[in-house]
């Protein structure tokens, strides 16, 4: 149906219109787009629209184009050929922020979140609230994240940062970011891949309450079942070509499937009667504190036993138990009848078990590598002669499974990346295929892969249990466990609850199960029909503390904020307040070596030299923040006092203005140099500073010569700019607490402060939102200049005598005090606070040691012990609060 024929069509109606009769224009729609990458044609002539108040479903196999036409109307990609149209007016979406612009939101396949960062932050990253002053409403923002998420069932403190949830609350998290942005276009692509029952049935309660608001929704998904539940219409793609647009009551799902992949599909689940043979696992009273109690489960050779349960039931922390990742506080496994204590993966994969993570993307595969190299994974040390990696040897161990899963590639060498979800599933499956497994722990198997590939990975699962593998299978998919599993064991808030065999297992039963309801309408007074007797013993035992059966959650009840302790533990909690405590600890003790530490002349000097590296350290904290470095700090800081102290000798009646606007304007000239080679250049930001510290450091020894700037050379003002004191201040220690309070009231209320977060986080994610990561990236390196450039004026005026070896080697007293402050290299996280306590400690440390007397040739020694001992009490006190908090 092209876009002619659907503006004579009501959706609503399901008939034409009268002759010469018009429906209203379509809230968005695509006319003839295609997209071309390289030689392959993604999109081609594709044609669909999207009405108000109704759900166009978008189907077709993996690399049919569903994600490219996703793109298209979300502004991501740009359609060589063809128009988009919003609201009937022809449109041109530079980036995404521009679609969001005109009223679309889209929820991507694959969150695109910023794990460091807040729930509530997450929730409105790119739309941020802001109060009247224009500075960032933080707390409106956490209030009405925690509604929206409530709607979607996610009742989780938003304050909590978003990389500590499961996969599918990450996956409603993308999703209430779309809510908030109240669009009048809504784009889901496959938003239920690892959803469980509960969370679609929320999911689709606020999409038919969106469809009565008169929003027009596109749904892209794989799960037939649930698209004939939601949708109106379906529009199917076949590579990369449109085949139909249909209404969902006209269309079987069989047929849906022969338009997609071109042929009829046999049984999705066909299998015959398993051949079972012995025990192969047997837990015994499974525990692990917090997360699931008293597991006892078995699964036979040849057999395929299902694991049923609502998302945070405890399902994967049972395989990730078995497979040595959790270790149990109680209990026993047993193997083939044996009692094993499975220490690790390593010792896991050596006892015949094998694991496939949930989270195919984090977990399972190494995009950048290539297949071969990810299905040898695990056998890699099996592929090695004389210590290097033979890859006659690698083809040998893998070969022959990645040739069973019928893989579609170009070549062994082909980067994973590059297959679409199902090939790259079918490369995991291969990869532990190579470790002859006798048991396999297959985690949400067919998550995100479309009809045809899951079908063919059923096929393997089918082949696999036929050859007497144990399969213990995890999924969310109901069809899917009813389709492919001898036995399921359903679990609710860590504990088995129930437990059915092939013949009796239904979708009713297993839900009402999961959920705590056991009988029609009531909870927990009789086992449901269809148990085995272990089943029904589990029921009997459990059903007296089951939930109430609503099926809408509850209004989270806030904590409460009242009374001092409650303030102490939060003030506690922060890791700001660990690290101080932590470096007290090493500093306060080794005071007492030489008490010259605590005279005023020595905390004087020691408060200003911290000043000054601080400043540096916010320069360098905005760069670590954006998943960057910068190594050239020190060499930019010298380059600038040099040139300011020379300027002022050689201007000696010029004011001091002109010697700290000259090292001013080095310190930007060497941070534009870097911030533009790294974050348009694309090369990586260790390679460039690493280059720019020599090349900055040899500027500065060809212009100074061995030439010494001494102080009686330039005029008393500009050696007295740091000297004289303001209300028994000194200059230097006014200017950085300027800079730090500056910093952090940038950082935290502003949206390019925030922004920067975003940027390091997950840089693609920030441009997916229309958050400009590289800009932001440039004003980094910028400031981080400016700073350093500000910091050698101080510098040149502070210290009697200037030459080409100013601050050799600060830049790692810098790097340290900064990463020792929390602020992590992986970009995105860290707090102003944080630097000025890791600085100031570092460097206290360090005075502490020259003051007691501590000879040269130990100094460095004696410095980095007291380093990694102030880290380690920091690290535990964190992860001990990580843990009651997690409890």
């Amino acid at each position: 149906m092209d876009v002619s024929q659907a503006q004579l069509t009501s959706p609503k109606e399901g008939g034409n219109l009268a002759p010469g009769t018009y429906a209203p224009a379509p809230a968005a729609e695509l006319s003839g787009v295609s997209k071309i990458f390289g030689s392959t044609v993604a999109v081609s002539n594709v044609s669909f629209s999207l009405f108000t108040g109704e759900v166009l479903a978008l189907v077709g196999e993996n690399g049919a184009g569903k994600s490219t036409c996703v793109k298209m109307l979300g502004g991501v990609y740009h359609p060589d050929a063809g128009t988009v149209r919003i609201a009937g007016e022809d449109v041109h979406f530079a980036t995404a922020m521009d679609a969001h612009r005109h009223g679309v939101a889209v929820v991507h396949q694959h969150p695109g979140l910023f794990g460091d960062l807040s729930i509530a932050e997450n929730v409105f990253a790119g739309q941020p609230l802001k109060t009247r002053a224009g500075l960032l409403d933080h707390a409106g923002m956490k209030v009405q994240a925690q509604k929206v998420l409530h709607k979607l069932g996610l009742n989780r403190d938003v304050s909590m940062p978003v990389g500590s949830l499961r996969v599918s609350e990450q996956q409603l998290v993308e999703i209430a970011r779309a809510l908030v942005s109240e669009a009048k276009v809504l784009i889901l692509d496959e938003p239920t891949a690892s959803l469980t029952t509960a969370e679609v049935d929320r999911l689709f309660d606020v999409i038919e309450r969106l469809k009565e608001q008169g929003v027009a929704m596109m749904f892209v998904g794989h799960r037939l079942e649930e698209i004939f539940r939601i949708a109106d219409r379906l529009t199917v793609l076949r590579d990369g070509a449109l085949v139909d647009t249909v209404r969902a009551s006209d269309i079987t799902e069989r047929e849906i499937v022969k338009l997609m992949v071109g042929r009829e599909l046999g049984d999705l689940y066909e299998r015959s009667a398993a051949v079972l043979g012995g025990t192969v696992l047997e837990l015994q009273g499974l525990t692990h504190h917090g997360q699931f109690h008293n597991i006892d489960l078995t699964v036979r050779a040849g057999e395929v036993v299902g694991m049923a349960g609502l998302i945070g039931s405890g399902r994967t922390e049972v395989a990730r138990a078995v497979f040595g990742i959790e270790r149990p506080t109680s209990g026993t496994i047993l193997l083939d009848g044996h009692t094993v204590s499975i220490k690790s993966a390593a010792h896991a994969i050596a006892e015949g078990i094998a694991y496939v993570s949930e989270d195919r993307r984090g977990q399972s595969i190494v995009e950048d590598f290539s297949i071969l190299d990810n299905a040898t994974l695990p056998v890699i040390t099996k592929t090695t002669r004389w210590g290097l990696i033979s890859t006659k040897a690698e083809l040998a161990m893998v070969q022959g499974p990645l040739q069973r899963m019928k893989l579609k590639f170009a070549g062994y060498g082909q980067p994973i990346g590059n297959l679409s979800g199902g090939n790259q599933q079918k490369v995991v499956l291969a990869k532990w295929l190579a470790t002859n497994p006798r048991l396999l722990i297959l985690d949400e198997p067919t998550q995100g892969i479309d009809v045809q590939a899951k079908a063919e990975v059923h096929r393997i699962i089918r082949e696999l249990a036929a050859q007497g593998i144990a399969i213990l299978m995890i999924s969310s998919d109901m069809p899917e466990l009813l389709g492919a599993c001898d036995r399921i064991y359903v679990m609710k808030h860590g504990n088995l609850v129930a437990e059915f065999d092939r013949e009796h297992a239904n979708q009713y039963d297993i839900g009402l199960a999961a959920t705590g309801v056991h009988s029609s309408g009531r909870s927990g007074d009789t086992p449901a029909a269809g148990l085995t007797a272990a089943g029904q013993s589990r029921v009997a035992m459990q059903g007296t503390t089951t939930d109430s059966p609503s099926t809408r959650p509850q209004e989270p009840t806030p904590p409460s904020r009242n009374g001092v302790g409650w303030w102490l533990k939060q003030a506690l909690g922060r890791r700001e307040v660990g690290l101080f405590l932590a470096l007290a600890a090493v500093v306060a003790p080794l005071s007492l070596l030489n008490t010259n530490f605590y005279s005023g002349d020595n905390l004087h000097d020691l408060a200003d030299y911290s000043a000054m590296l601080g400043i540096i350290g916010i320069g360098q904290m905005l760069v670590i923040l954006t998943r960057n470095i910068d190594l050239s700090v020190a060499s930019t800081l010298g380059l600038a006092a040099y040139v300011s102290a020379a300027t002022m000798r050689a201007v000696p009646d010029a004011p001091i203005l002109l010697g700290i606007a000259v090292a001013l304007l080095v310190g930007l000239l060497c941070g534009l140099v870097n911030g533009l080679v790294i974050a348009y250049g694309g090369v990586p930001s260790i390679v460039v500073t690493l280059g720019t510290l020599a090349l900055y450091r040899g500027i500065l020894s060809i212009i100074s010569s061995g030439d010494r700037v001494k102080p009686e050379q330039v005029p008393s003002d500009w050696l007295a700019m740091t000297k004289s004191e303001i209300l028994g201040i000194s200059p230097v220690l006014l200017t950085a607490v300027v800079v730090f309070g500056a910093a952090g009231f940038l950082l935290w209320w502003t949206s390019k402060g925030r922004e920067t977060y975003f940027a390091g986080s997950n840089p693609a994610g920030a441009e997916l939102i229309g958050i400009p990561a590289k800009r932001r990236t440039l004003s980094a390196f910028t400031i981080s200049g400016l700073l350093a450039g500000a910091v050698g004026a101080m510098w040149a005026s502070y210290y009697p005598y200037v030459d080409g070896q100013v601050a050799f080697g600060l830049e790692t007293a810098v790097i340290a005090g900064v990463v020792v402050g929390g602020v992590a290299l992986r970009g995105g996280s860290g707090t102003v606070v944080g630097v000025l306590i890791g600085t100031l400690g570092l460097l206290a440390i360090r005075k502490v040691l020259t003051i007691a007397g501590v000879p040269d040739q130990y100094l460095q020694a004696v410095y980095g012990a007291a380093i990694i001992a102030a880290v380690a009490v920091d690290v535990i006190l964190h992860n001990r609060h990580k843990k009651a908090k997690g409890n």
